[in-house]
């Protein structure tokens, strides 16, 4: 009892850190409201256990209609996935670009490899921006900038000119699939956010597959420089639906007055929305994380499998496969169907099973359950994604060269799955940790998943060539042991007393 007192009093000592302005009224305050506003609340939603509880207008995303809820989280999920999607998108293309621009397949790869470290640190500097001036005009602030650069890669006649046009891409699209985390939790009750969060989650996955698989036609057909083409085309048409779909989610329920109707705040605010002043802190902020466990445990448990279950197996399967059974682009992207299909697979249990393994025990204990209760989850994921991996690898091995299978991609798609399960539900169980600074949860896990992941081709082809596919199957399954699983059981046994702990 002692132990959990300590804790709610160091994270509530850590909340009040934070500064004057909140975007969180607790439903411990309901009854601390006046009669009007519970009356909004009970017109509007049909109860007053409500977590959290929403300001008294419309303008709050919190009241919005099911509808615009779901048409504003389609619009960032898209979003984040093309910050993926992109990265990706010329997985199947590394030798045409490589015979094009007369650089080793190696050094091909690499364009991929610096889309995937910009996408962990360019972040930084996008969080706090957004939480002053808000999400959308960050959002199609992106959206221009991704055009251009997108059409510069098009037009790249030199691998260093792609290689910077690349990297001005990555930089501008990256801001969704880092605060997409928070937009999920302004916008969705507790009792639903690992289902919704799970929907952006599961798009930030599946971009890394479906861009090779799409693309592989492209790059056979017409030639990989209509891969940028197609991607500039794709952020104008996200353009103009998120200027006349996509409303503001950051709303301040603490600290600020609000002014002007409902319209003009979610459509035509551009000023800014927090006045707490932008310090040079604001930038690195997101890294103090490192200090709490809650988060520091489940980035790195997830930046491990995210490494094995989706980063090593879409940058290997061009080379491996390629060297192996002589696959054209075409072949080459027909192999990432079956991530996609364990990735979607994957999140019926990661996202929506988690929200009703959640409801069940609440309704058991008649009270909101703690947050470790959700990782119970992350064990099959966990177990999904070694198996899926010594899978994909042992099978490539003993496969005889020009004599392709379906076997190392039945472990892809296990490990996709494993995967996105455990995606879903270590994101979730962190935001609802610090569910006020959600954006920055959001954006120190995707650092620790990029830097990880941007780090793995580097030293995937030595493990390769220096211990086989079978001892590099055993490798990766001890990684994920040791850094993965072991954390996890750590953090259920001592979780509740590490929350706000420094």
């Amino acid at each position: 009892m002692e132990e959990t007192i300590a804790a709610e009093k160091r994270h509530e000592e850590f909340v009040e850190a934070l500064g004057p302005v909140h975007t969180h009224i607790e439903s411990t305050e309901i009854s601390r409201l006046s009669q009007e506003h519970r009356d909004y609340l009970m017109q509007r939603h049909g109860t007053l256990e409500l977590d959290p509880v929403p300001d008294m207008s419309d303008a709050d995303p919190y009241n919005w209609p099911k509808s615009r809820k779901v048409t504003n989280l389609t619009l960032v999920a898209f979003h984040a996935m093309m910050a993926t999607f992109t990265a990706s998108s010329i997985q199947s293309a590394f030798e045409a670009i490589a015979i094009d621009l007369d650089v080793s397949l190696t050094k091909a790869s690499y364009l991929t490899s610096l889309q995937i470290a910009i996408l962990g640190v360019a972040p930084l500097l996008w969080r706090p921006l957004s939480n002053r001036y808000g999400r959308r005009p960050i959002f199609l602030l992106s959206l221009v900038c991704s055009i251009v650069g997108n059409i510069g890669c098009a037009n790249s006649p030199t691998y260093a000119t792609m290689a910077l046009c690349r990297a001005i891409t990555a930089f501008f699209i990256s801001p969704a699939a880092a605060i997409g985390s928070a937009v999920v939790a302004e916008t969705f009750f507790k009792r639903e956010r690992a289902k919704y969060m799970g929907v952006w989650t599961l798009m930030v996955t599946i971009g890394v597959p479906i861009a090779p698989f799409l693309f592989g036609f492209v790059a056979f057909r017409v030639g990989y420089r209509w891969i940028y083409y197609i991607l500039a085309i794709t952020n104008g048409v996200q353009l103009l639906l998120y200027t006349f779909l996509g409303p503001e989610t950051r709303y301040i329920r603490k600290g600020v007055e609000h002014t002007g109707s409902p319209f003009k705040q979610e459509f035509f605010r551009f000023t800014r929305i927090d006045p707490t002043p932008i310090k040079s802190w604001d930038f690195v902020q997101p890294l103090s994380f490192a200090r709490y466990p809650s988060v520091v445990i489940p980035a790195v448990t997830y930046a491990m499998i995210f490494l094995f279950g989706s980063v090593m197996i879409t940058v290997e399967i061009p080379q491996l496969f390629g060297a192996k059974f002589h696959f054209n682009t075409q072949q080459l992207g027909l192999q990432f169907i079956a991530m996609i299909i364990g990735s979607v697979i994957g999140e019926q249990i990661g996202g929506f099973l988690s929200d009703r393994w959640m409801a069940r025990r609440r309704n058991k204990i008649h009270t909101s359950p703690e947050p470790e209760f959700r990782l119970w989850l992350s064990y099959f994921g966990f177990l999904c994604t070694i198996v899926g991996v010594v899978v994909f690898l042992v099978q490539i091995q003993r496969a005889p060269p020009l004599h392709w299978n379906v076997t190392p991609m039945v472990g892809a798609a296990i490990a996709s799955a494993g995967n996105q399960i455990v995606t879903t539900v270590m994101v979730t169980y962190a935001v609802d940790c610090y569910r006020e600074e959600a954006a920055s949860v959001g954006v120190f896990i995707t650092f620790v998943r990029q830097i990880w992941g941007f780090l793995g081709p580097f030293w995937f082809p030595p493990m390769f060539t220096n211990v086989g596919l079978y001892g590099s199957a055993g490798i990766a399954a001890a990684m994920m042991i040791v850094f993965s699983i072991l954390p996890t059981i750590f953090l259920q046994w001592k979780g509740q007393g590490l929350r706000g702990a420094v």
